[in-house]
């Protein structure tokens, strides 16, 4: 009988469950909308709900989750959402071990996803693989021969706070979605006869998508905003370059889906920040698994944990 292992995304929109064989490939896929409005106990629900569910013929070894937020991975318990309340304190692990009888593993998303990435996207052929993931915030994480790094707690690679200069901007308040959109809003209020201004229209938020379709008809507004802020990131990078010089730095988040663009600007100017002794720098990709990669990272945690809980049993 072929194993399953279930993996678990908790973010501030959107829950995803699923199921994935050995090779941790999605097989079942659950996706359901958040109402903040109830809190952690209203996502709580929603996943008993969900598991008590599943099908009998998966019989899963494991679980893995991807948390929204800083977790204590030894323990399992969740430090804070800092988009869903009621969180804080809150024992993951135990609460599903109980539920389900499973072993589960939790870390935090952004480590979740770098482990996807590395193991099963883009990353695959690099042993020292960096990512970062440009949402609604900015976060990182890295993987050296298929482990994810651990540093003290509460956390580690956390790339979005890492400061630009003594005034307190930090990486996330350039570069992050919400960031990003600012500068477009900025830029239409002044310029709202312009085609970046034509293409947003009233959206109040995800400006960000209407860059590219805006260079290509010729908005040098919209280009100037996607170089100053792949100049910003390539900056940080940089950073990353000099302190752990990884094999492959990998764009995720919502603004990765600029593409192309994105990447090949951030990796041109990512060379005039980096020291000569190491250039030409690491490989810059766009992530490859999508909107799926916190997922399959927590499958990827979930089969870990089940070969471990495995083997114990064994002696």
């Amino acid at each position: 009988m072929s194993e399953h292992y279930i993996g678990i995304e908790i973010g501030g929109t959107k829950l995803q469950i699923v199921v994935g064989d050995e090779q941790c490939n999605i097989v079942k896929h659950y996706r359901i909308s958040v109402d903040k409005e109830k809190g952690a106990a209203g996502i709580q629900q929603e996943i008993e709900a969900t598991l008590k569910n599943l099908p009998n013929e998966y019989n899963p070894r494991a679980i893995g989750v991807g948390f929204g937020g800083p977790v204590d991975c030894e323990t399992g318990e969740i430090a804070v959402s800092h988009q869903i309340s009621g969180w804080s304190g809150f024992q993951l692990v135990s609460w599903l071990g109980d539920m389900t009888g499973l072993p589960v593993q939790v870390e935090n998303d952004a480590n979740t996803a770098a482990l996807g990435e590395a193991i099963k996207g883009v990353g695959k052929d690099f042993s020292i693989v960096f990512y970062i993931t440009l949402g609604s915030g900015v976060g990182g994480g890295l993987v050296a021969d298929g482990k994810i790094y651990h540093g003290m707690k509460p956390g580690e690679a956390e790339i979005g706070l890492m400061m630009f200069d003594k005034s307190g901007a930090n990486l996330e308040s350039h570069c992050s979605g919400w960031a990003v959109d600012a500068k477009i809003r900025q830029y239409i209020a002044k310029n709202p006869h312009t085609i970046l201004a034509q293409l947003a229209g009233k959206e109040s938020k995800a400006q960000a998508r209407f860059l590219v379709p805006a260079m290509a008809q010729g908005d040098d507004g919209a280009r100037k905003i996607l170089e100053e802020t792949a100049d910003d990131l390539a900056f940080g990078l940089s950073h990353v370059v000099h302190l752990l010089n990884p094999a492959i730095i990998i764009l995720g988040g919502g603004l990765s889906l600029i593409g192309e663009p994105l990447r090949a600007t951030v990796s041109s100017l990512i060379r005039k920040y980096i020291t000569k002794a190491y250039l030409p720098g690491p490989e810059i990709e766009i992530a490859a698994l999508g909107e799926d990669v916190v997922c399959i990272g927590a499958l990827l945690l979930a089969r870990e944990k089940g070969m471990t809980g495995k083997e114990n049993n064994e002696e």
